[in-house]
């Protein structure tokens, strides 16, 4: 209790104050346009903490990261573009919902889960990150592999229209995840040649084409020729209506505690959380059949998952010294210029600094909720721009987010090819989450698989003999296996 009080009298001061403050809004507009990640964001800023006395600067960083992974639920709830990889999940439920004119009241949901995941993440944090960084530490090769094999039976959650379709689209993206230097051989694999292959295909260009570009082609063609009316949305207070906060406030803390506990295992992150959270919502629904047309409870899982994992990923970097995520990297360098060094020891030699830490990230989550919900009647009038304004400004960001990751020209032509392909697999009622989750989890179910086979010299009950990876591949069964089983008998009840 001494180091947190200790640790509010180092953050509460006018410069680190303002440090988190704007940070986090530095974070909410880099997550908004897409194709701009929270790690190009943090690792922009990064040089800025030089000039900071003390924490402050890292304190501005997590800012960033705090408000630049809710940032990215804006535009893919507005516009069903992603802002960043950990928002595409919420897209599921929050078009839908703005095409119903319920805009301002998903961004209020989204606001609310967003904070309510990254407090209760906080919380964890402060109270037993040496035991959960613990359980973190014990995870290898095969506990990724069932982790990411239970991320991807998630596919069968989010093909609402049909399972078959989800499934080919899931290949589609394990395909493309396969493409580049094998990482356990060194050998090339379909690089035809060329060098901008054999480091794989950029994953931002995909996802900003398959997204922003198809959709922007596919709503220029929807309404070509019609009558443009604008519809004037009103949006009553800042807060979610009550109704809606007892509806999703079960959802919003188991998703918060999986996102936390996702990201305690280093090289996961906000995406597969996300996706986790949202299959968890749908199985534990009381009405899972209004999943992909709007669902509350399916829109605040994912942003209270993907939020949780800011917290969750402090975990190993401060106690073990390892970082959950790229940005945590980028934090952990920053800490270390500063002088302080994180692992076991920073617990004793320097609490009043760790702590600090944890309560700034407490105190950019309050700063998260408090501008979002303050600037959603403003989001919200995004829906109203006239498509002949707004489509032309999408096109922009879409070459200027997949020309800024690498300075590449080839990453445009990935993003146009990708988006035309997803055009047209739009117009045939392809989903475009699975391939994405496919392109996410393909490297992680391939190299730790091939790992484990190699500590077990080819013995393939090593996913079974091992408690944490069996419970995965338990959850994966019950995840591919239960949803059609609950069909079926109610299907047989109700004749």
């Amino acid at each position: 209790m001494d180091n947190i009080l200790l640790a509010f009298e180092t953050v509460f001061t006018f410069t680190s104050v303002m440090a988190i403050f704007l940070g986090v809004l530095i974070g909410i507009i880099m997550g908004v346009l897409p194709g701009l990640t929270v790690t190009m964001g943090v690792a922009l800023l990064f040089p800025v903490t030089f000039t900071f006395d003390g924490i402050s600067g890292i304190l501005m960083l997590l800012g960033i990261y705090i408000g630049a992974v809710y940032g990215g639920s804006i535009p893919a709830i507005l516009l069903n573009t992603p802002g960043t990889p950990a928002s595409a999940a919420t897209m599921i439920e929050g078009n839908p919902m703005v095409k119903r004119g319920e805009a301002g009241r998903a961004l209020k949901i989204s606001t609310t889960a967003s904070g309510v995941g990254g407090i209760i993440s906080n919380i964890v944090l402060i109270l037993i990150a040496p035991v959960l960084a613990g359980l973190a530490l014990n995870f290898s090769a095969p506990e990724y592999f069932a982790l990411a094999i239970f991320g991807i039976s998630i596919i069968v959650s989010i093909s609402t229209e049909s399972v078959v379709k989800g499934l080919i689209g899931g290949v589609i993206g394990l395909s493309i995840a396969t493409v580049g230097i094998d990482s356990v051989t060194g050998y090339t694999r379909f690089t035809f040649d060329s060098t901008y292959l054999m480091g794989g295909i950029s994953f931002i260009p995909i996802l900003v084409g398959l997204f922003a570009f198809s959709q922007t082609l596919l709503s220029i063609e929807e309404t070509y020729g019609q009558t443009i009316k604008k519809t004037k949305m009103k949006i009553k207070g800042f807060f979610p209506a009550k109704a809606d906060l007892k509806a999703t406030r079960g959802h919003m803390l188991r998703s918060g505690l999986i996102g936390t506990f996702i990201g305690t295992v280093p090289g996961t992150g906000g995406d597969i959380a996300a996706y986790v959270s949202y299959n968890e919502s749908k199985r534990f629904a009381k009405k899972p059949e209004e999943f992909g047309k709007g669902s509350i409870e399916g829109l605040s899982a994912p942003e209270a998952g993907n939020n949780a994992v800011t917290g969750g990923a402090m975990i190993p970097m401060t106690t073990l010294g390892i970082p959950g995520d790229s940005v945590t990297a980028i934090i952990l360098g920053a800490l270390m210029v500063q002088g302080i060094q994180p692992g076991p020891l920073l617990f004793e030699e320097q609490p009043d600094q760790v702590y600090g830490l944890f309560v700034g990230l407490l105190i950019a989550n309050v700063f998260m909720m408090i501008l979002g919900l303050i600037g959603i009647r403003y989001f919200a009038k995004v829906v109203d721009v006239p498509k002949y304004i707004l489509s032309p400004i999408i096109f922009i960001l879409c070459f200027v987010g997949a020309f800024a990751i690498n300075n590449s020209l080839i990453d445009v032509f990935v993003m146009v090819g990708a988006g035309i392909i997803g055009y047209f697999l739009l117009k045939l009622k392809f989903s475009m989450s699975p391939i994405i989750l496919g392109l996410i989890l393909g490297p992680m179910i391939e190299s730790n698989m091939r790992r484990s086979l190699i500590m077990s010299e080819g013995d393939i009950s090593i996913f079974f003999t091992r408690p944490i990876s069996a419970a995965f591949l338990l959850l994966t069964i019950l995840a591919l296996f239960l949803p059609p089983l609950i069909s079926y008998i109610k299907k047989r009840k109700a004749y």
